[in-house]
């Protein structure tokens, strides 16, 4: 038999408990689901930025939106089947951030749900979108110009190492487009360098990389823009210098994005945004640590300088 005590728990509980399910019902917020390509110590300075912009377009996590995750963890396979969870899930937007496999993982899993992506290279060429200007369809996005910048980083190398016959450019078979190796080969061969590619799918395999680029005598290493790389700013920060935009500024864009299409803007409708702006970073303790003179010229155009 129930004890009065229990029934007059049970009956509180669900007295308390059917209201506020009608009022969630009433009230229900949208979801965004987050389909990374690493995980989240990776991708964790990114996602405050993307909160920020969010936050900047009027949504509070917890407050008025809700956010899914769904991380990769470098398994560039899984995303399919992530971005298909994500759809099961019925969220009111997807966000893809740092690759194009990625946003393509996300088209093929949906044509109707909005999705913002973040990633490198061409977009429209990747058949992503229309056009940048109308993208046409559910997806939008930003990307940082990062297969229009490699040529440049390629040109800021050799002004600092004149003397080098060769270079070596570090990607990830798992994401960097055949563009940007070619974008790089294109731009050595114009200088008279020779390019290795060497080739990480890990940040275990970052001290074999450098290993093999000085035994081949390479005058310097080109990282690929890939999120593995880029979320490994501890073990890279030791480098002498980097060219292009800021993936934090990025993603905070995207977040404003995110939250312009939760307001009822259409996706068709929203430009894919582009860097507007690139730093050049240099640092010196590098610099004297390799014997290397950065041209005063170049040092002019930095916009920071490491002591």
């Amino acid at each position: 038999m129930i004890q009065r005590r229990d029934f007059i728990t049970l009956l509180g509980g669900a007295a308390v408990a059917w209201p506020l399910a009608a009022g969630a019902q009433q009230r229900a917020v949208p979801v965004i689901g987050f389909l990374g390509v690493e995980t989240p110590d990776v991708f964790a300075d990114r996602v405050r930025a993307f909160r920020q912009g969010l936050s900047e377009a009027g949504f509070v996590e917890g407050r008025n939106v809700a956010l899914v995750f769904q991380w990769a963890g470098g398994n560039y396979d899984l995303l399919p089947t992530l971005a298909s969870e994500l759809v099961r899930q019925r969220v009111s937007l997807v966000v893809t951030g740092g690759t194009a496999a990625a946003a393509r993982a996300a088209k093929a899993a949906t044509a109707t749900i909005p999705t913002v992506f973040y990633m490198g290279g061409d977009p429209v060429s990747l058949g992503l979108v229309t056009s940048l200007a109308r993208p046409g369809g559910n997806l939008t996005g930003v990307t940082p110009l990062a297969t229009e910048l490699l040529p440049k980083r390629i040109e800021l190398l050799h002004e600092i190492v004149p003397a080098a016959t060769s270079v070596a450019f570090m990607a990830n078979p798992n994401s960097t487009q055949p563009s940007q190796i070619n974008e790089v080969e294109n731009s050595a061969q114009a200088l008279g360098l020779a390019l290795h590619v060497l080739r990480a799918t890990t940040d275990r395999e970052f001290e074999s990389i450098f290993l093999k680029a000085l035994d081949m005598r390479a005058g310097g290493l080109v990282i690929s823009p890939d999120p593995l790389f880029g979320g490994r700013d501890e073990e890279l920060a030791a480098l002498l210098m980097s060219y292009g935009a800021s993936r934090t500024d990025m993603f905070r864009v995207v977040g404003v994005y995110a939250g312009r299409i939760l307001n009822g803007e259409k996706v068709a409708n929203l430009p894919v945004q582009q860097a507007t702006k690139v730093d050049l970073t240099l640092n010196m303790k590098t610099a004297k640590a390799l014997g290397l003179t950065i041209p005063l010229t170049l040092l002019g155009r930095a916009d920071e300088v490491i002591e």
